[in-house]
């Protein structure tokens, strides 16, 4: 009589299933943060690049320019359809162009496509920058050339704006009177480091005519030094004793910084001089900012007076 074999069952039980998807679980927790980092560090490795790129273009202006530093704006000359103030930019002119646009020009990066004189609003405030070296990775929609993701230290390395007597605030700035520890320009929340995070307002591409400072990159073309005066200028001229601009701390924590001297790196505000209220918003004024690496000279300047 033969003997009767058991059938082998095979597959996995429930328990095993279960271990499976457990350790599914715990190497997916893993890998993903893993990889953000590197896709977050990638991120600003490129950006680190572009803007190196720029910082050659800021130092290639000043050569061509008896070592004038690039202003935050070029300069009104008159009225506003003065051809005086249609400035190349590489592949034409353009209507009062700002720095980035400049720096680009020199460097060899058209930021538009197709430059125009046209003083009005659509062309000034609500153009858009085309060349990608212009463009963040983090926030790649940030490309309006007025609401911009990087601001330049324009209250001491350029402003064109006017006094109360009609001269410039500080313009020109020749680099032999700058120290090269100098931030040349940096990622930054526009006017919306007035205003705590939980009260600020997302991006807006097109800011005229419904501009509003809560904005994200609101006026971010023009970056604030840590401290302000009730005698100085600020990022969107209101000159209000209240509304400023800051640093983005939006790569890995940290705001990527641009220095004259054409290193770049990342630094938190703090450690560029900023402070910062307990709501998170950024102060006018504060004890304990300092304006040592905006003034050029690696001490706690006041900005330049605007009276």
């Amino acid at each position: 009589m033969g003997h009767t074999r058991k059938r082998t069952q095979s597959g996995f039980t429930l328990i095993e299933l279960l271990v499976v998807v457990a350790v599914i679980g715990i190497l997916l927790g893993l890998i993903v943060p893993a990889l953000q980092s590197a896709r977050a560090a990638a991120q600003t490795t490129k950006w680190s690049s572009n803007l190196r790129q720029l910082v050659i273009g800021h130092a290639l202006f000043a050569n061509e320019h008896d070592n004038v530093s690039i202003p935050g704006r070029m300069a009104k000359i008159g009225s506003s359809d003065d051809p005086r103030n249609h400035y190349n930019v590489g592949n034409g002119k353009h209507y009062r162009p700002r720095w980035m646009v400049m720096m680009g020009a020199s460097a060899g990066f058209f930021a538009y496509d197709n430059p125009s004189t046209d003083p009005g609003k659509e062309n000034d405030n609500n153009r858009h920058l085309d060349h990608e070296i212009f463009q963040d990775p983090v926030v790649p929609d940030y490309m309006n050339n007025r609401n911009y993701c990087l601001g330049y230290n324009f209250q001491f390395l350029g402003n064109s704006r006017r006094r109360a007597d009609g001269l410039h605030v500080r313009f020109p700035v020749r680099l032999h009177q700058i120290n090269t520890q100098t931030v040349l320009f940096a990622d930054t929340l526009g006017t919306a480091a007035t205003f705590p995070p939980v009260q600020r307002h997302g991006y807006n591409p097109r800011p005229h005519p419904n501009k509003n400072t809560r904005e994200l990159c609101n006026h971010g073309w023009s970056l604030d030094p840590p401290r302000l005066t009730a005698t100085s200028d600020n990022c969107d001229g209101s000159r209000d004793g209240f509304t400023r601009s800051a640093v983005d701390e939006r790569h890995q924590g940290k705001a990527v910084v641009a220095w004259l001297d054409g290193h770049v790196n990342r630094r938190t505000a703090k450690e560029l001089g900023y402070i910062r209220n307990d709501d998170g918003s950024f102060p006018y004024t504060a004890s304990g900012a300092t304006n040592k690496f905006f003034s050029g000279r690696s001490r706690d300047l006041d900005p330049p007076d605007v009276n």
